[in-house]
């Protein structure tokens, strides 16, 4: 493991970020000055505006750039020109998303912020700060960190998340290195102690664990294709599995699917529930992406159990997601939103929102997403160039925001 600091890459715009440190950091002295003119950069300094409470927003990429939408009226409040295919995560510091591009993962600044309780809404600026990264891949926000995965290499990147708001440039990071290059994933716990994927090219394998010196304490073989994590309550940590998921909470422990195939991909967890929800496929040969069940993982219980859904929905990766509740989120090909009980999967409601849709031909192609932030879910209608609000608990859609470009991958920035 070593430590480096990035050299600064900030647009002409953003140049003199020091001074941008006060309004930025949620932790700064509230007797310092505060509001618009507190920014060192003049251009965010003066769009910016003092809001009476935190402003969220979103990012949805589409092809040919990044779109920032204000999340209360979805309203485009910035347009930024890319080329390439573009994902895009929330950076866990209620203001950057990064986007992931060929050159590694760019920060987006969605304008928003709060400063000593004070809270701003302004332009935003997609940076010429990019964490380098051949083949960029997974995200992962937990404590007070934020980990990148480069599948090109292995090289995995850690830093702590609120440096990102204070830092001159990219924060000072972390970083590791895999055994062997992979698509792969890694969380660091608030210990300090990193989780990480094993695998080649041709095959994922397991886990590793390493101290805060690097040193590896503990590995797992147990995971064929392992895809996809989540921290459930307690911290303890789940990796996706093709035969189940593997848990690890000071300890590796496998919990095997029902059937010689069964595969977990993707990982929804909250820090206040033990049930990890994931998303289930019980045929390697299955043709396209939609999913007929799901699967409800107690690591509390050591119980992994698949849940069939409803005849006629289906879903996709993108579509699940966890409520106020903990309860799970599905949006499916029917149109609905469906929450379901985290514990038992029983249906707990259904609020029709977007029209029925199918699958995509390659999991790259836009098609319907949902992601939830305070107990409002976000969906994404490609085929309407559309994105709603949609409140959880009555079911009511309490915005539409009607574009000029077809949404892909979206995410939330808290404010």
């Amino acid at each position: 493991m070593t430590t480096s600091r990035p050299s600064p890459l900030r647009l002409a715009a953003l140049g003199a970020a020091g001074l941008l440190v006060a309004a930025c950091s949620s932790d700064s002295d509230t007797d310092d000055a505060a509001g618009p003119s507190s920014p060192a950069d003049t251009s965010l300094a003066a769009s910016a505006e003092e809001v009476s409470a935190p402003e969220p927003r979103l990012a949805l990429t589409y092809d040919g750039g990044v779109l920032v939408l204000d999340a209360t009226t979805l309203e485009v409040v910035g347009d930024h020109e890319m080329d390439g295919f573009l994902r895009v995560n929330a950076a866990g510091d209620g203001r950057h998303a990064l986007v992931t591009t060929d050159e590694g993962f760019r920060v987006l600044d969605t304008g928003v912020w709060t400063d000593g309780g004070t809270s701003y809404a302004g332009e935003s600026e997609l940076t010429d700060d990019v964490f380098p990264a051949d083949a960029a891949g997974h995200v992962v926000v937990h404590g007070d960190r934020t980990v990148l995965f480069a599948d090109g290499t292995g090289d995995i990147t850690s830093f702590e998340t609120a440096d990102l708001l204070t830092a001159d440039g990219l924060p000072e990071t972390q970083e590791w290195t895999s055994e062997v290059a992979h698509h792969g994933v890694a969380i660091e716990l608030e210990d300090g102690t990193l989780l990480s994927t094993l695998g080649t090219e041709e095959e994922r394998t397991g886990v590793r664990v390493l101290d805060p010196s690097g040193e590896e304490i503990a590995r797992s073989e147990e995971c064929p294709g392992v895809h996809g994590e989540g921290t459930a309550a307690g911290e303890v940590a789940v990796f996706g599995c093709e035969d189940g998921v593997l848990v690890y909470d000071g300890e590796f422990t496998k919990l095997a699917a029902p059937g010689a195939y069964g595969r977990t991909g993707n990982v929804f967890t909250s820090e206040t529930s033990p049930i990890a929800l994931g998303d289930h496929n019980a045929d390697p040969d299955a043709e396209g992406y939609l999913l007929t069940a799901i699967t409800l993982v107690d690591t509390g219980a050591d119980r992994l159990q698949v849940v069939p859904l409803p005849a006629g929905v289906q879903y996709t990766f993108r579509d699940l997601a966890r409520g106020p509740q903990d309860e799970a989120v599905l949006l499916g090909s029917d149109g609905n939103l469906h929450l379901l009980d985290e514990r038992t999967g029983a249906l707990l409601a259904s609020h029709p929102v977007i029209e029925p849709w199918e699958g995509p031909e390659e999991w790259q192609d836009a098609h319907p997403a949902v992601e939830v932030h305070d107990g409002i879910a976000y969906v994404t209608e490609p085929a309407a160039n559309a994105v709603h609000a949609v409140d959880l608990a009555t079911g009511e859609v309490l915005a539409t925001g009607e574009l000029d470009v077809t949404p892909n991958e979206i995410a939330v920035v808290a404010g």
